[in-house]
C-alpha cells in the first residue's frame, strides 16, 4: 500500500511538459461545430416594436405582441441561406425574457401575446430541431431592467437560475452565447455560470470574447463586419494558457442593425457583399453568424427572406460540389481522398514529414481563379505555410502563398488556365492532413449585385 502511494506521489511530482500550439487538439464537439460553418443569430423583442437597437429596460411588456409569429418561416429562411445552426437571443440587454422565466415578470408572461402564456424560446427551438438545425441560446449577462443588477452576488444568483432554466427546458444546446456588452465595471461569476451550464449541457460550446472568458470554447472574431483574419489560428495563447478556440464572425444581414426597423430597406446587404463576407469568414476558417431580425409581425421580412435565399444560391453557384473542377483531375492513388468531395476522408502525410506536394493533372487545361483547401484538424492545426501553383509556359508559377489553412481556406487569384496544378505544403508543425483540395472558376458565377 505504501509503495503504491509513493509511486503516485513521484509521478505527480514530475514537471509538466511544455505545450506547443500544434499539440492542442479540438474536442469532437468543436470539430462538429466547425463543420456547421453558417449560423443565424435571431434578435427579437421589445426593441422590434419600438424602432430601437438598444433597449434600456424600461419598455412596458405590453409592447410585445406579434400577430403572425411563425418560427417555421424563420427556419425556412435560415436553411435557404445554407445555415446549419441558429442562436436565439433569449434575453437581450434590456432584460426582457422571451421565455416564461420564474425569476422575473419582465418578459413574455406579462405581455398580451398569447394571453401571457407564450414561450418564444420553446417555439423557436422546437422549430429548429424539427428542421434539422442545431440550437444555440444567448442570455445577456448585462441586464438593464433589474434594479438589483449592481448587487453582484444577488444578480449572479438571479442569472444562474435563469441559465439553468434555459439549459434544462429546451433540449440540446450546441452553443451558449456570452455577450460582453455592458460588462465594463461589473464583475460576473463566469466560473459559476459555465460550471452550471456544464452540469446540464456538457456538450454545449461556450462563445465569448477571448478577453472576457479565458476558457471558452469559441471566440469572437473581433468585429461585427463578418470578417476573420486571413491568418487564422484556432489555438490561442492567453498568458501561457493554450486553448483551442475557433473563431465565429458575426454580422447582421442589415448594415449596423441587429433588430428590425421600419422603412429600412436600404440597409440590406447585397448578395455580392454577403458572398464576400462568406469568403472572408468561412473561407478563412471561421464560422459565419448572420444576424436576422423578424419584424413586428413575427415574420422575417420578405426582402430578407429573398436575400438569404439569393445568398445561399450564390454560394452554391460558385462553390457547389458540381462546380468543383478538381473532381476531373488525375491524381496519385495515395492522394485520392483530397479530391473525392467527401469531408469524412482525408490524406495524411507520412509521419515526421515536413513538406509535401499534391499534384493534380487534367486531360485538357482548365480555367480557374480560386482554390478551396480543408485541413483535417482532429490532431490539431498543423500547416504553417503553403502555396498553390500552376504549370504554365513550361514552369511552375505560384498563384497564392499563405500560412494558416485550418478548417477551410478559400484563396482567390487571377484567372489561370493550366493542365497541372499543385498544392505545396512547405512547413508543418506535426503531420499534414488534407480533407479536400478543390478548384473553381468563380468569376463566371459570382453575383454582381
Amino acid at each position: 500500500m505504501w509503495k503504491r502511494i509513493a509511486l503516485i506521489v513521484i509521478f505527480c511530482a514530475q514537471p509538466l511538459m511544455p505545450q506547443s500550439f500544434t499539440d492542442v487538439k479540438p474536442s469532437p464537439q468543436q470539430m462538429a461545430w466547425q463543420d456547421l460553418e453558417i449560423g443565424i443569430l435571431i434578435h427579437f423583442g421589445p426593441n422590434t416594436f419600438m424602432n430601437r437597437e438598444w433597449g434600456d429596460g424600461t419598455a412596458e411588456p405590453t409592447v410585445f405582441n406579434p400577430t403572425q409569429f411563425d418560427p417555421e418561416q424563420w427556419m425556412r429562411a435560415a436553411k435557404s441561406a445554407g445555415a446549419n445552426y441558429l442562436v436565439m437571443v433569449a434575453k437581450h440587454h434590456d432584460g426582457f425574457c422571451l421565455w416564461p422565466s420564474g425569476q422575473t415578470d419582465y418578459g413574455v408572461k406579462s405581455s398580451p401575446w398569447r394571453g401571457g402564456h407564450g414561450d418564444v424560446v420553446r417555439d423557436v427551438t422546437n422549430a429548429a430541431h424539427k428542421n434539422g438545425l442545431k440550437v444555440g441560446l444567448y442570455l445577456s449577462p448585462w441586464d438593464r431592467h433589474e434594479s438589483f443588477y449592481k448587487d453582484i452576488k444577488k444578480y449572479d444568483d438571479f442569472y444562474s437560475r435563469q441559465l439553468v432554466e434555459l439549459a434544462t427546458r429546451y433540449g440540446d444546446v450546441t452553443e451558449f452565447w456570452l455577450d460582453g456588452a455592458g460588462s465594463e465595471g461589473h464583475v460576473y461569476d463566469f466560473d459559476r455560470y459555465v460550471s452550471q451550464l456544464r452540469v446540464y449541457q456538457p456538450n454545449s460550446l461556450v462563445f465569448a470574447d477571448a478577453a472576457l472568458l479565458k476558457y471558452g470554447d469559441i471566440r469572437w472574431a473581433g468585429n461585427e463586419s463578418g470578417y476573420a483574419n486571413e491568418e487564422n489560428w484556432n489555438v490561442l495563447d492567453l498568458q501561457g494558457y493554450l486553448r483551442y478556440r475557433p473563431a465565429e464572425a458575426d454580422t447582421p444581414l442589415r448594415k449596423d442593425h441587429w433588430f428590425w426597423h421600419p422603412n429600412d430597406e436600404k440597409s440590406l446587404k447585397t448578395v455580392a457583399e454577403m458572398l464576400d463576407i462568406y469568403e472572408k469568414t468561412v473561407g478563412r476558417g471561421a464560422q459565419l453568424m448572420i444576424g436576422v431580425a423578424p419584424d413586428d409581425r413575427g415574420l422575417v421580412p420578405d426582402s430578407d427572406v429573398q436575400r438569404l435565399a439569393e445568398f445561399g444560391a450564390a454560394v452554391r453557384a460558385v462553390y457547389g460540389a458540381d462546380k468543383n473542377l478538381a473532381r476531373r483531375a488525375k491524381i496519385a492513388p495515395s492522394f485520392a481522398a483530397v479530391i473525392d468531395g467527401d469531408t469524412e476522408t482525408f490524406w495524411s502525410a507520412p509521419p515526421d514529414s515536413r513538406v509535401a506536394t499534391i499534384e493534380l493533372s487534367f486531360d485538357a487545361p482548365i480555367t480557374f481563379d480560386r482554390a478551396l483547401t480543408m485541413e483535417w484538424l482532429g490532431d490539431g492545426q498543423h500547416i504553417e505555410k503553403y502555396s498553390i501553383q500552376a504549370f504554365t509556359d513550361g514552369r511552375w508559377m505560384t498563384l497564392h502563398a499563405g500560412t494558416s489553412i485550418g478548417h477551410k481556406k478559400i484563396d482567390k487569384f487571377p484567372s489561370t488556365t493550366a493542365a497541372r496544378v499543385r498544392l505545396e505544403i512547405i512547413s508543418v508543425g506535426g503531420s499534414a492532413r488534407i480533407r479536400e483540395f478543390q478548384l473553381f472558376n468563380g468569376a463566371a458565377s459570382a453575383p454582381s449585385r
